[in-house]
């Protein structure tokens, strides 16, 4: 449970399960819909029937789509950038903790992009939003995403650990991480985040075989969910899909 001291309410927020992200839109532009999915309406509406433990939003459709009387949590991405600019990744913060919960959200994420070198800029503006985030009873989810010249191999699981041990030393309680090119060091990631939560990045288009494989090896190394976002929405059947990954995490 986690409380918000603005709004003085209770909500439920699960470090444990799987996250819907449909934060798309400015990341990528429109390349990843189509005439349904296009349309925040459509996502609810799959996250509804699927029962998934959060919903992952950028401001502009939180404020105009998500309904504060909803039973699916909402996490509001406080930063992001465009596809656009091809220099050094930098992401920069565009929406405040009081605005997140203004628009009822029940947990923050922000990206850092390890290894740019704009990581110092990234990592001040983080620890800034963990202090405001904590101050107000939300969860902090760090999308930790070692990338740019430095980073030769950003699925090497040396690198997946730094990312790991980066979120637990600035506070994280959740981290989205991808999914390592050895699958025998992914008990070691989980080992390197410590307390922090650790979650599967949903990442490339993979089939339904190939990313159910890669959760259930994930979940057995100790891994509490999954944040996917295309690779369930573009599919024919998301709410069948999202069924199956939650059986998964559940053991069942």
């Amino acid at each position: 449970m986690v409380f918000i001291e603005e709004v003085g309410q209770m909500v439920n927020f699960r470090t444990k399960g799987i996250f819907l992200a449909y934060d798309h839109g400015l990341e990528h532009g429109p390349t990843d819909f189509n005439d349904r999915n296009v349309s925040p309406e459509y996502i609810f509406d799959v996250a509804e029937k699927a029962g998934v433990d959060a919903l992952i939003l950028l401001k502009g459709a939180a404020r105009r789509y998500y309904n504060k009387k909803s039973k699916i949590p909402l996490v509001i991405k406080l930063n992001g950038k465009t596809e656009l600019y091809k220099g050094e990744p930098f992401s920069t913060q565009n929406t405040s903790v009081s605005e997140a919960v203004k628009y009822g959200a029940s947990a923050v994420g922000y990206t850092i992009y390890f290894g740019s070198r704009y990581e110092k800029f990234m990592i001040r503006e983080f620890g800034k939003i963990e202090e405001e985030a904590h101050a107000v009873g939300l969860p902090v989810i760090m999308w930790s995403y070692p990338r740019g010249e430095a980073v030769k191999d950003d699925e090497a699981p040396d690198i997946v650990a730094y990312a790991a041990r980066a979120a637990f030393e600035l506070g994280a309680d959740i981290v989205k991480l991808k999914y390592p090119n050895d699958e025998s060091k992914l008990n070691w990631i989980v080992k390197a985040a410590d307390k922090t939560k650790v979650f599967l990045a949903g990442g490339k288009k993979l089939d339904d075989e190939n990313i159910e494989g890669h959760v259930k090896k994930a979940v057995e190394a100790g891994f509490s969910g999954v944040a996917v976002g295309r690779n369930i929405w573009q599919s024919d059947d998301p709410v069948k899909r999202l069924k199956s990954l939650k059986e998964i995490i559940n053991g069942k």
